[in-house]
């Protein structure tokens, strides 16, 4: 990490709060006395994954369900430092659900690579191997893919510069 770098951060929140669930359903097969559910330290995140390097921006995307109910996160989340960008879940007359910040994750994750040396996508999802490889080659950013290791895509790990794994440091409530 070179102290001169400009970083822009993109957290897939769901992705990573999907993550975080898996790794401490494996975390409490072994510690028995966990008691909480999982929950991201995202300022903690963010000191990991820019270190001493300049941040340009810090985007959490997330998918609200009930806005009233997560106000609190989202205030939380701006407090730290991140910019809020949400979408509506949007149920179908079947009775599934959809909401994703794919496009929006990629589309503003190529902008702001004009501004940034290096872009840090946190999400396993291995949707976003695609961008990852434009953004090496066709704006020359390094791409850094910060995740839980378990739930990460093999491709999305392969086709970036560095992988960060995150562990239970990064949930709050873990001892």
């Amino acid at each position: 990490m070179l102290k001169n770098q400009r970083c822009a951060m993109f957290v897939d929140v769901q992705n990573i709060f999907y993550g975080a669930q898996y790794e401490y359903k494996k975390m409490r097969s072994h510690h028995k006395k966990l008691r909480y559910e999982p929950k991201i330290d995202f300022a903690k995140l963010m000191h990991y994954c820019v270190g001493n390097r300049s941040l340009v921006r810090a985007i959490c995307y997330i998918v609200v369900t009930d806005l009233k109910l997560q106000q609190n996160f989202i205030s939380a989340l701006k407090d730290i430092g991140y910019e809020i960008k949400t979408k509506q879940l949007i149920k179908r007359p079947d009775g599934s659900a959809k909401g994703n910040w794919d496009i929006g994750i990629a589309m503003d994750a190529i902008i702001i690579s004009e501004v940034a040396d290096v872009v840090i996508l946190v999400s396993g999802d291995g949707d976003f191997a695609s961008l990852v490889n434009y953004l090496k080659i066709a704006k020359g950013v390094k791409v850094e893919v910060s995740a839980f290791p378990n739930s990460t895509s093999q491709e999305l790990k392969s086709v970036a510069d560095e992988f960060i794994p995150l562990d239970e440091k990064y949930l709050l409530n873990y001892k």
